[in-house]
Parts: structure tokens; sequence; C-alpha cells
């Protein structure tokens, strides 16, 4: 559907990306759902839809939209939408969304695609470093261990790429898995992810060595969440695999199902889970 991106929320307004007439666009609403303000990011050519999630920082909230026709990377004021710092794109089509992390001993604005690993001041839009690299489209939202951020992607090859996050440009190590559109994540220096086509993987963050291999089974558009010790994930079928975080081993811990086509990832929050699953009746889907 064209409603791909997730919402972010400061506990006074939600922030919605969404493509409209031409146009990628940024919109604030209160909680009661009435608009505040609307801001143009770009123009948008859509590519396969359009997937970049807003993020939250400080007293912006940053978006971005890549395409074909060039797009754009934004800090706007989440009181009244005014565009504080842009940056111009390239003429690409992408997908990923800026992700903000504690990197080199700073706060680093990431973002992957277009055939770059760009690097920003979350709350200026300086450009604190970037390097060619990553793929040209990119989906994942990026982690770090605190001395590197992680790039992947899938088009025009699969990539997983460690790089150093000192501006320095160099990459630490890489490897060929297809992990393009479930996001990864990192715990106590390891970084956990699930391939498109449902292989639960372990490696070193710093060294790249694989830990451990776990088919799980099924595709995966949505991504693993890490609960306590434990983790979750979703394929495309509707199936939960529940999984130890634990470097040493990989151990299934239990299956559920629900729904019948599941492409979102799974909320967990107040002791909860929400999920946006697919049923199907008579043929037809219903959410």
């Amino acid at each position: 559907s064209q409603a791909s991106t997730s919402v972010a929320c400061d506990g006074k307004q939600l922030y919605v990306n969404f493509f409209s007439h031409g146009q990628a666009r940024t919109s604030a609403l209160d909680l009661d759902g009435r608009i505040v303000w609307t801001t143009k990011i770009c123009d948008y050519v859509p590519h396969q839809g359009y997937g970049s999630s807003p993020a939250i920082y400080g007293p912006l909230v940053i978006v971005s939209a890549d395409n074909k026709k060039g797009g754009a990377i934004a800090g706007l004021n989440r009181e009244d939408g005014e565009v504080i710092w842009r940056h111009d794109r390239p003429k690409m089509p992408n997908y990923s969304s800026p992700s903000i992390v504690t990197a080199n001993g700073k706060d680093q604005l990431i973002f992957t695609g277009c055939e770059l690993v760009s690097s920003f001041d979350p709350l200026t839009g300086e450009k604190l470093w970037e390097i060619e690299g990553a793929t040209t489209e990119c989906v994942t939202t990026t982690p770090t261990d605190g001395k590197h951020v992680v790039s992947s992607g899938g088009y025009p090859k699969n990539h997983v790429a460690a790089i150093v996050a000192d501006g320095s440009g160099k990459i630490a190590w890489e490897n060929t898995t297809r992990v393009y559109v479930p996001s990864m994540f990192v715990k106590d220096g390891y970084l956990y992810a699930v391939t498109d086509a449902g292989v639960a993987t372990c490696w070193n963050a710093a060294s790249g060595k694989e830990m451990w291999k776990g088919r799980l089974g099924g595709t995966f558009s949505s991504s693993p969440v890490l609960v306590g010790e434990r983790i979750y994930a979703t394929n495309e079928e509707g199936k939960t695999f529940v999984y130890g975080c634990d470097p040493n081993e990989f151990k299934l811990l239990a299956t559920n199902q629900l729904g019948d086509d599941v492409f979102a990832t799974p909320t967990f929050v107040g002791g909860r889970i929400y999920t946006r699953v697919v049923v199907k009746k008579n043929g037809q889907r219903q959410e």
C-alpha cells in the first residue's frame, strides 16, 4: 500500500510521511488526529513506493525522500514544519530511513543508499563525513556498536558492511549476505539479523566473524525485535519465531501463527504486542 512508513510521536504530536500528488510530504497531527502542519520535502517519482519514516531529534523531525527525480533529507521544526536544514540527494530510488545513533562519541545522523553512506549533525545538518558505499537501494535502519555503523542493501548487489564511524572512510568488514528489507540490531557487541530468505544470523559487530546461523523459513519483510533476552521475528506468512539473543548458539524457543500475510514489524509496549496482519476471507485481504 502507499502507507508503508512508520509514524513517529513525541507525546504531543504525530509525524508521518506520505507521497501525494507528485510530492513527498511530512505532516504533523495532534493527538486527536487534526493536521497541525504539512511541509513538502521534495518532488517525488515513485519506483517501488515510498518507505522512509520520520525520526525525532531534539526540536526537529528529520525526514527524507530519495527518488529518481532527485530527493532530499531535511530537518523540520516540530512546532510549525519550517525547514531548518536541507540537503539535496542523488537522482536514484532509495527507501531507507534516517537513523540517529551515538557513534565515535557523538550523535550522528546516518543515511544510507544512493551508493553513499552519509553522516550529518542531526541538529544543524552539517555533513560530518560521507563515503561511497552501500548500494543504490537500501531499506534498513542503520545500527551501531558505538564504533561502527552497519549498512545493508540488496540492489544492485547484496551487502552487509561495518563502516568505522570516525570519518576515516575505513570499512572494517563486509560480506555479501542479503539483508535487504529487515533491519538489524546490535546487542553487547554482536550484530543480529534475519535475511530476506529467512535465515537468522549473528556476527561479531567489530570483526564480522559469523557466530551462528539458524534457518527460520519463509520470506521476511518485517524486522526482528529484541525483547529482554528474546528475539521475535515474523515472516510474510504470519509465522513468528521466538529465539534466544545469545551469540554462542541459536536456540529456537517457540513459533506462533497469526494472520495470513504480515509485512509490518510488531511493536512491543506496555507488556503488549501490537501487530498489523492480513486475514484472508473468501480470498479477500482484510487487515
